[in-house]
């Protein structure tokens, strides 16, 4: 009796610990230090005293604008995240309005920390994403596109790569909702050939199996970002 009491004692223990999880962080890093006054947080801004919380903590204005898609790639995405808008510490979400010019591309990115749910309410948008590398080595990354009209929704899984492009002659509207209040967001092609320091063309060349030639070419263009 007692063998099977600590058995189910062990059982409940072990299971306890299975399901214990850190939180999801909320920034790229976050480096240890050895001092108790470092007035640095993981996970979130300090709280202000709710005694001095007013109703424009909670507020932000002009989603209603048009961002400036004159760039390289035809598009603004307007992020309402934590650091514009105080009152989301905390509460897990944040939003972005899309604008497209014709043809504006959205760049194949990744937000590390949320999922995004997008809904389309201007103009047609192809959009999609790329699942990660799965087990079996003998096959691709799958590849999921839709295209999308006014009042269509899609969803992109959190920390895979996606994009969304204009296909229509004019400009296109849409709204993103992203499960994070600092989702971030890794533009792919900024991030391998726009990165200070630059990666050494030596790896590049052996991961995109290409000649040095093109790796310098594209480590020599301009990286923007469109947020």
């Amino acid at each position: 009796m007692k063998i099977a009491l600590s058995f189910i004692v062990l059982i409940a223990t072990v299971a306890t610990i299975a399901h214990a999880s850190d939180p999801s962080p909320l920034q790229d890093f976050c480096v240890a230090v050895n001092d108790s006054m470092a007035a640095v947080f993981v996970n979130g801004k300090i709280c202000k005293n709710p005694n001095q919380v007013v109703a424009e903590d909670f507020f932000f204005p002009g989603l209603n604008k048009p961002g400036n898609t004159s760039n390289p790639l035809g598009s603004r995405v307007t992020l309402v995240n934590v650091d514009k808008l105080p009152g989301l510490n905390t509460l897990g979400i944040s939003l972005a309005r899309l604008d497209f010019a014709p043809y504006g591309l959205n760049p194949p990115h990744t937000h590390p920390r949320a999922t995004e749910i997008l809904v389309v309410i201007k103009g047609t948008l192809y959009v999609g994403f790329v699942t990660s590398n799965p087990a079996d080595p003998t096959q691709k990354n799958k590849l999921f596109t839709k295209y999308l009209y006014p009042g269509d929704v899609f969803v992109f899984p959190q920390g895979l790569i996606h994009f969304q492009f204009n296909v229509g002659n004019e400009n296109a509207l849409a709204f993103a909702s992203l499960s994070s209040q600092n989702p971030g967001v890794i533009t792919i092609a900024n991030a391998v050939f726009g990165s200070d320091p630059p990666i050494s063309p030596d790896v590049l060349t052996k991961a995109f199996q290409v000649e040095k030639n093109v790796i310098d070419y594209l480590q020599a263009q301009f990286w923007m970002n469109n947020s």
